[in-house]
Parts: C-alpha cells; sequence; structure tokens
C-alpha cells in the first residue's frame, strides 16, 4: 500500500513539473516542442475560445481511442492517469495562474529551464512506469505498422509537432521548438540515470567473508565470487562482485573501510541492467 501511494504522490509530482513548463513556459512563448502539450498549443492558436488544458484533455481522449483500436487494451493504468493529471494541472494553472505575457524576454534561457523542469516531471514519470502518453502513442502505432523504433517515432511525432510550429509561429521559433525537443531528450535521459544509478562493485580484501555477510544479510543484496590469482605473488584471492544503489554503496564502503581498509575496490557505473531483480528482459 505505501508502494502505490508513493508512486501515485511521484505520478502527480512528475505531471505537475510538466504542467508547470507547459503552462508558464511554452504557452507564452509558442513554443510547440511536441507532445500533445505542443499539439495543443497550435490548436490553442487557431481556435481560442478553447485553452490549452481543454486541447489537452481532448487529444487524449481521441489518442486514446485510436490506440484501443490500433494496439489493443494494452495501455497500463499509470500512463492513462498521468496523460490526464497533467492535462488537468495545466487547465488548472490556466484558471488560477494566468500568463499575459512572458516571463523574460528572453525566448532561450525560458526553453532551457522551461525544458529542464519538464525533462526532470517526465523521467520522475517514466520512473514509475508510467509516461504522460501523447506522442508515445503514436510512436507505438508507427512502430507496429512500419517496423520503426519508439524512440525514433516519439522524435519524430516531436519533430513534425515543432515543424507546424515553425509554419504558424514563424522560424525562429520554429528553431526554439526544434531545440526544446533536443533539449527535452538529453535532460530525460540524464535524469533517468541518476534516478536508477547502480554501480558495478569488484572487491578484493581478506576480509571477504565479514563482507560477503554483509552485503547479503545487511544490504539484502546478492553478490558473485570468482577465484583469482595475484599477477606478482601468485597468491590465491577471491573477488566479490556485487551491483548496488549509490546508498547501499556508500554503506558497504564505509563497512569496508573499517573491516580492511588496504581493500581493493572498482566501481563502474551500469547505464542498463536486465534480469533477476532489475529490469525485465521482455
Amino acid at each position: 500500500m505505501r508502494q502505490k501511494l508513493f508512486s501515485f504522490i511521484m505520478i502527480n509530482l512528475g505531471a505537475f513539473l510538466v504542467s508547470i513548463n507547459v503552462h508558464f513556459f511554452l504557452s507564452p512563448n509558442n513554443l510547440a516542442t511536441g507532445g500533445v502539450s505542443g499539439l495543443s498549443i497550435i490548436m490553442n492558436d487557431l481556435f481560442p475560445d478553447f485553452s490549452i488544458g481543454t486541447f489537452m484533455i481532448l487529444v487524449n481522449l481521441i489518442l486514446f481511442a485510436v490506440g484501443f483500436i490500433f494496439l489493443g487494451s494494452g495501455f497500463g493504468a499509470k500512463t492513462i492517469y498521468a496523460s490526464f493529471a497533467l492535462s488537468f494541472y495545466v487547465w488548472v494553472l490556466e484558471k488560477f495562474a494566468p500568463m499575459a505575457h512572458p516571463l523574460s524576454e528572453d525566448l532561450l534561457i525560458q526553453l532551457i529551464i522551461g525544458q529542464c523542469i519538464a525533462a526532470t516531471g517526465m523521467a520522475i514519470v517514466f520512473n514509475q512506469q508510467a509516461s504522460t502518453g501523447g506522442t508515445d502513442i503514436i510512436a507505438m502505432i508507427i512502430n507496429k505498422y512500419l517496423n520503426i523504433e519508439v524512440g525514433r517515432g516519439v522524435l519524430l511525432a516531436d519533430l513534425l509537432i515543432a515543424l507546424s510550429s515553425a509554419v504558424l509561429f514563424g522560424p525562429q521559433v520554429g528553431m526554439y521548438a526544434f531545440f526544446g525537443v533536443i533539449i527535452n531528450g538529453f535532460v530525460i535521459d540524464y535524469a533517468l540515470q541518476q534516478f536508477n544509478s547502480n554501480k558495478e562493485v569488484v572487491i578484493i580484501s581478506r576480509h571477504s567473508d565479514e563482507i560477503k555477510t554483509y552485503i547479503v544479510h545487511e544490504l539484502g543484496k546478492g553478490a558473485t565470487i570468482h577465484s583469482a590469482t595475484g599477477a606478482f605473488t601468485s597468491d590465491k584471492k577471491e573477488v566479490i562482485t556485487t551491483i548496488l544503489g549509490r546508498k547501499d554503496f556508500t554503506k558497504l564502503k564505509s563497512y569496508i573501510t573499517q573491516v580492511d581498509n588496504k581493500a581493493f575496490i572498482t566501481v563502474h557505473t551500469m547505464n542498463e541492467i536486465l534480469g533477476q531483480n532489475f529490469k525485465r528482459l521482455a
């Protein structure tokens, strides 16, 4: 129950951060940097009687209907909730904190700050095994029928929306929108790496039994043991390999310092780990 509540709070936090970017940074500057929000900014310019939040809700309804038709009922409940939560937060901000003018005359700094906030929010949502929907659905349909990777499909859809903004709002705004799409991708990747920062730790120590016990019983993690021979001394040694998150690694390093301050440790940052208790293979 606690884990579900935490996931619910994090999804809402992530969606709210994305909505801040849409309302305070993108919308006042007509920056359509892809996604449902970008498409809604374009639609709002064509039909100003409807708010961006309203368009986001309508577009999400259409996209989910199309998704059910072409992809079946394979959408997660978290993704459906996150997409509508984002639309709702944008609608609320429009009602209670309307923006008559951009925050600054410097379009570039607004774009960078806004995209960093939004990308962090999207990474938080992705980290809960959800997404904000939108162009993800288009990308999944493209993947199914044209065999184009989902990541490339999302990029293609976002770039088409940015191109549309160039037609409506001029080439300068369009180029900024293209730049925003690129920033978004980089920051999301970086943020996800920070959330899922795991390290492969390789330890050679005279007190390997104590260290193994600490890893298994105190940290609750697994380890792999290898036998090795020293090149200079020809001594037989035991090599411990384990994969830990940032907090557990800090605890282990502190423990090894107390037990054997002459231990040899190498640490490698892992970009992706599949299988066992980590990410599933499929």
